[in-house]
């Protein structure tokens, strides 16, 4: 594992227990130098009624959507997973990725960073629209119930990763001054707590309205990449209570559950 540089701060569960607030009772917080992934170590672990947050100063096997791997330089990212224990039904999950978009997204704001948008189905995005972060939801049936778990990945420092082909932005040319990563942890952890208890009540019904409000391409022409690998094109027009993607083609309208987005432009 590369050392933390110098003059960075290093995670400290009591400082995002501390950040936690009126939470800090709740959620036990644990934090380790290394580990192959958050999440999956959340899912391998002790099955505890309370909710677990896992932060890592650097993963080996840090995990995107479609297992693409998540790369982050130790000590310049923001590495953490949450564990809870979930009251709906799997199938209701569908739109879990959604909710935790809107709970990282109004911390980073809170933070300073009004411009944060959020891409379909789980990146972060700067205003310019590069990709500042991404969310990994995964799930386990265990006594009977659904656990899940977050995994949250952002861009803290600009860092120069090799492995990275892609543009990328960081919250350090975004805030000004840039807040702790340990103040940023608890509060994002806040902000999800919170939402993930609407989501179980009510679903993505209450927090759709502000998902889209927040989707850097609400109103674009997007062309969608489906598994079968297929191409969808048409306009974007909000997303169903499920997390599906709302496309309007010539064919009429369609719900889009798993597709990569490959280009977006005013329609």
């Amino acid at each position: 594992m590369e050392p933390v540089s110098a003059g960075l701060e290093r995670l400290d569960a009591a400082a995002i227990v501390a950040a936690l607030g009126a939470h800090a009772g709740e959620i036990q917080v644990e934090v380790v130098s290394s580990c192959g992934s958050t999440n999956t170590q959340l899912l391998e672990g002790e099955d505890r009624d309370v909710p677990c947050l896992l932060a890592a100063e650097h993963q080996s096997a840090g995990r995107g959507r479609h297992g693409r791997r998540w790369h982050a330089v130790p000590g310049a990212g923001i590495c953490f997973s949450l564990r809870r224990r979930m009251r709906c039904a799997p199938r209701g999950l569908g739109g879990a990725s959604l909710a935790a978009g809107v709970a990282v997204a109004r911390a980073l704001r809170a933070a300073g960073a009004p411009g944060i948008a959020l891409k379909w189905p789980n990146d972060l995005l700067s205003p310019a629209g590069a990709k500042l972060g991404g969310i990994l939801i995964e799930t386990r049936v265990q006594r009977g119930g659904v656990v899940a778990v977050i995994g949250i990945g952002i861009n803290y420092r600009a860092a120069t990763d090799p492995r990275v082909r892609r543009r990328t932005a960081s919250l350090e040319e975004l805030v000004r001054p840039l807040p702790p990563r340990n103040l940023l942890i608890g509060r994002i952890t806040c902000e999800l707590l919170e939402v993930l208890e609407s989501f179980d009540a009510s679903g993505l019904a209450l927090l759709r309205g502000e998902w889209e409000s927040l989707h850097a391409h609400a109103g674009h022409r997007i062309r969608l990449r489906l598994a079968d690998g297929s191409v969808v094109s048409g306009i974007h027009t909000g997303v169903a209570d499920d997390g599906a993607l709302r496309v309007r083609t010539r064919e009429g309208v369609r719900a889009l559950h798993s597709a990569r987005v490959l280009s977006a432009r005013p329609a």
